[in-house]
């Protein structure tokens, strides 16, 4: 006859095995997908943070401005020929143009 313990002893290495495989995957995600965004974010809402008057931003909706006025949760551009001023929420800022380094020159 076939001896069922034998299979049961070979199946034993299986749930460990998996258990790696998952605890693996889990960390790559974590490694190349999770960190990465964490750091954008970190570095999005400290660039928010340091905006001053004086700065040329565009916000989300890509209106370009030079900030006139700034608090804790919003900031005032003003933009165009005619000088108008607009207040957006600190969070609608995408980019701080006066903040980007300069290109070096070779």
């Amino acid at each position: 006859m076939f001896d069922f313990s034998l299979m049961a002893k070979s199946n034993q290495g299986g749930g460990l095995t998996m258990i790696l495989l998952l605890v693996g995957f889990f960390l790559i995600m974590w490694l190349l997908m999770i960190r990465p965004e964490k750091k954008r974010q970190k570095k999005m809402e400290e660039m928010r943070n340091n905006v001053s008057v004086g700065d040329n931003i565009v916000t989300i909706g890509g209106i370009m401005g030079k900030v006139v006025h700034v608090t804790d949760d919003n900031v005032t551009i003003e933009s165009g020929e005619d000088r108008v001023r607009v207040q957006f929420k600190k969070t609608a800022i995408s980019v701080n143009e006066s903040a980007k380094p300069e290109p070096q020159k070779k």
